[in-house]
């Protein structure tokens, strides 16, 4: 025989090979609450990515629900305009012209019965025509307060039950309520109507790349893991900035503030990733037993007033521009005592952690936009070098950057050229954008395509969200007993009091 061979390759080796891409079996998607930032800005655009990486089934269809006078053409041209503002891959024709042809819209409110009896036509109809199979995603881009609503109606209108067959999902936005009570009230109703293991609470950090790069940093390595350990970290500072203020979100912003909003879900994630044991296996059960283990094992300082800090953004300067204060931003009680930045002190009561403090710190108006984890180390117990040589030398430390320029940098002590023994401190970086060709998804697209493979690790499931609140309620009791947050001046790195709190521990801050 002549002619050239196709070299051979085993398919079951192709199954295996992690790196192919994971696509969704048959499904739709159904939005409530289809008109808003959310959902325009990222639900909507995430799922056209998808679409875009071949990454959806060829009959998914999308559903809108939401009280305007629309049909199907009008909703797909909303979905059109939210595509091409803020959609990262390119517009193509054929894409949309695939995608597009699966989209439904369902007029009425929340509590129409009539509305939610044609969601259950035109779902059945979509499994007829589209072969969506039974299989739906019921995403609640819409508030808190509505969730129990829109599932109760899900549930007497018979849209909760696929068959054998078939799932049905539902998905849910931060945040998980205002405190303990009302979140266990929200995962009261939320049971009543869908199984554990059928509702899937997004928090969109755990869909960033260098969220899950805390996991492969620790456990891939062991580099890492014999010294992250209370013999050898002196304290872990994790820091979400912001250099943008309330914008437009004076209805929601005010009465949650900086620790409701960023603290209770986002921070305590990931100090839950630093701080957990390594896990029997990576799947959803396995992760969320270290990490409730870590926020069960949570205890607060007995001085709150010494160890957390508050505050409300001033006028001052950001960005070259004069900006106005919290108090000054259209649609803000100028009484508020809504805090924009929130610093807490914690302690892990276990064995790898004891005496390790972790610092934990967010606001809006800071000096730039950045949110990092800080690993700090103690300093060696004996530097056998004149002290002349080691006056520029700091602690060494391992930081995670989450973004906006995602990676990790080193920071040790290295000589500096030259004939005398001098010590500095110096930095080694590792970049995403220059280690990997591969473009990183949207924290959006990643779990969206989780819900819909009913992939849940990335999901904190109920007892991660009450123990966070059980953390965070004694902080928040303790400020509304003290009336008015302290102020820092726009564009700075935050309140006095919060590098007094460090202070009192013979620490500061790092400046990112």
């Amino acid at each position: 025989m002549t002619g050239s061979r196709r070299p051979y390759t085993n398919p079951l080796r192709d199954l295996r090979d992690r790196r192919l891409p994971r696509i969704a079996g048959p499904c739709s998607m159904v939005i409530f609450g289809v008109t808003g930032d959310l959902s325009r800005k990222k639900v909507m655009p995430a799922i056209y990515d998808l679409a875009n990486r071949g990454l959806l089934p060829p009959g998914f269809s999308l559903v809108g629900f939401a009280r305007r006078d629309w049909e199907d053409q009008d909703f797909a041209q909303v979905v059109r305009d939210a595509v091409e503002q803020h959609a990262r891959t390119e517009f193509r024709a054929e894409v949309w012209e695939q995608l597009s042809e699966g989209f439904r819209f369902v007029a009425g409110d929340f509590d129409d019965d009539v509305a939610f009896d044609q969601l259950r036509t035109t779902l059945g109809e979509l499994d007829r025509e589209r072969g969506t199979g039974g299989n739906h995603a019921f995403y609640l881009a819409i508030p808190p307060g509505l969730f129990a609503t829109v599932a109760h109606q899900l549930k007497e209108h018979s849209l909760v039950d696929g068959g054998e067959d078939a799932w049905r999902r539902v998905v849910v936005e931060k945040p998980f309520g205002h405190d303990l009570e009302s979140a266990q009230e929200l995962n009261r109703a939320l049971a009543e109507v869908f199984p554990s293991g059928s509702v899937f609470r997004i928090d969109h950090y755990l869909g960033k790349e260098t969220v899950q790069n805390i996991l492969a940093l620790r456990f891939a390595n062991n580099l890492f893991e014999p010294i992250w350990n209370a013999n050898y970290v002196d304290h872990v500072q994790i820091t979400m900035a912001e250099d943008i203020g309330i914008g437009g979100r004076a209805g929601y912003y005010d009465g949650i503030g900086a620790a409701r909003d960023v603290i209770q879900n986002h921070l305590l994630q990931l100090m839950a990733l630093v701080a957990m044991e390594e896990p029997t296996s990576f799947t959803a059960d396995g992760l969320r037993l270290e990490k409730e283990k870590v926020l069960a094992s949570v205890v607060l300082p007995r001085r709150l007033d010494l160890h957390t800090a508050r505050a409300q953004y001033a006028a001052g300067w950001q960005g070259g521009r004069e900006v106005v204060g919290f108090l000054e931003e259209e649609g803000i009680d100028p009484g508020s005592t809504t805090e924009t930045y929130a610093a807490v002190r914690l302690d892990v009561a276990n064995r790898r952690w004891a005496g390790v403090p972790f610092y934990l710190r967010t606001g809006k108006r800071l000096g730039r936009r950045v949110t990092e984890v800080a690993v700090v180390f103690k300093r060696a117990p004996h530097l056998p070098f004149a002290e002349t040589a080691t006056e520029e030398l700091t602690s060494n430390a391992i930081v995670i950057r989450i973004q906006p320029d995602e990676g990790v940098t080193m920071r040790f002590g290295s000589k500096v050229p030259g004939t005398h023994m001098e010590i500095r401190d110096v930095t080694m970086d590792f970049d995403y954008g220059d280690s990997f060709t591969e473009s990183s998804p949207e924290a959006y697209e990643r779990l969206i395509l989780d819900v819909l493979l009913g992939d849940p690790p990335l999901f904190p499931r109920h007892e991660e969200v009450e123990l966070s609140w059980q953390i965070l309620d004694p902080v928040l009791e303790h400020w509304a007993r003290r009336g008015t947050p302290d102020t820092y001046p726009a564009g700075t790195w935050g309140p006095a009091s919060a590098d007094e709190m460090l202070a009192r521990d013979g620490r500061q801050w790092r400046r990112p």
